[in-house]
């Protein structure tokens, strides 16, 4: 099934499955970023489907100026770990369109909570904000909470192409075998 009941998305991920996440995903992204900003330098980030924020409060502890989050009407203001103004509520099974131009464009662990059909909208979405993409979504059999959409990497690197887009995958042996 590819659709979730309405209403669902808000009672799942609710301020509990953030606690959940939340020290794996800032942990992760105490390590990750570091490299990140050493190869790319980005002043401006956005990352579409930012839960709480907390890889992009990592990106501001590394002196990146400008940021910008977007994620579901479930994400509660008080469970954000970036500035309110910095958040934007959207829907993101649905095609949007980028406020304006960022240095990199990220989305971790997204993709696969939503429905197979708005794979390729989402791509078009998340590369109308940069010329850079840092992705990453779960792989067949990786399970998850509402993972309707796991797969193999070659799967969103179409997409990607589609999209104009090359891929690099730079980061994934440096980080693939630890705990974050």
């Amino acid at each position: 099934m590819d659709t979730l009941p309405v209403g669902h998305a808000q009672t799942k991920y609710n301020g509990a499955f953030y606690q959940t996440i939340s020290k794996s995903s800032s942990d992760a992204a105490a390590e990750v970023v570091p490299e990140i900003v050493r190869l790319l330098a980005p002043r401006s980030v956005a990352d579409i489907g930012c839960g709480t924020g907390a890889w992009l409060a990592a990106f501001k502890n590394h002196d990146v100026q400008e940021i910008c989050g977007l994620d579901g009407p479930w994400v509660e203001a008080d469970q954000l770990e970036i500035p309110r103004e910095s958040f934007q509520k959207i829907d993101l099974s649905q095609p949007f369109v980028a406020p304006r131009r960022f240095d990199l464009a990220m989305s971790l662990e997204v993709a696969e909570h939503l429905p197979g059909e708005a794979a390729d909208g989402f791509i078009r979405s998340l590369t109308s904000f940069s010329d850079c993409a840092l992705f990453s979504a779960a792989i067949p059999h990786q399970g998850g909470t509402d993972h309707l959409n796991e797969q193999w990497p070659e799967y969103w690197e179409r997409r990607f192409s589609d999209a104009g887009f090359v891929a690099f995958d730079c980061l994934r042996r440096r980080f693939w075998n630890r705990e974050a």
